[in-house]
Parts: structure tokens; C-alpha cells; sequence
């Protein structure tokens, strides 16, 4: 499975989210220190489970599903993240 799809997977799981647009902007990056295939990333998503959080808590949550991919292959993480309705 690519990283991609795994990430896409364990947001799925963890936050049932309405929208996820995941984005792969590596290529931004080359040169710089962490740089490399599918190191960084932006990620707009949109789910109930936001609804009544700070933009931190947000964070917090997404964070948590992508534990294991933000000690490894994932260098920078955008985050974008949306109640239903905030869109």
C-alpha cells in the first residue's frame, strides 16, 4: 500500500471524515533538510468529530491517527481541518 492510501485509511478510520484532500508536496521541498518521496504534505478534511474544537484540538486528533507515519515517512503535515458546515 502506498503512503498515500494509508494515510487516507487511518484518517478514514479514526475520524470519519466527510472530505479528505490529501496532497503530496514533496516535490516543494527538495533540497531542504527532511526532503524526500512523500515527506511532505497538505491535508484538507472535514469531519463531525471537529465540531466544538480549537484549531489545536484538531491538529491533536489528526496527529494521534497518523502517529506512526509522523515518526517515519511523513516529515511536514498542513493541516486544514473543518466541521461540517464550517467549509
Amino acid at each position: 500500500m502506498n503512503l498515500e492510501t494509508e494515510i487516507k485509511e487511518k484518517l478514514q478510520a479514526a475520524l470519519s471524515p466527510e472530505e479528505i484532500v490529501l496532497t503530496n508536496e514533496s516535490h516543494k521541498h527538495k533540497g531542504h533538510a527532511g526532503a524526500g518521496a512523500g515527506s511532505h504534505w497538505h491535508l484538507r478534511i472535514v469531519s463531525g468529530a471537529f465540531s466544538g474544537l480549537a484549531p489545536v484540538a484538531r491538529h491533536k486528533l489528526v496527529y494521534k491517527a497518523l502517529a506512526a507515519e509522523m515518526q517515519g515517512p511523513v516529515h511536514a503535515l498542513v493541516i486544514v481541518a473543518f466541521a461540517p458546515g464550517e467549509k
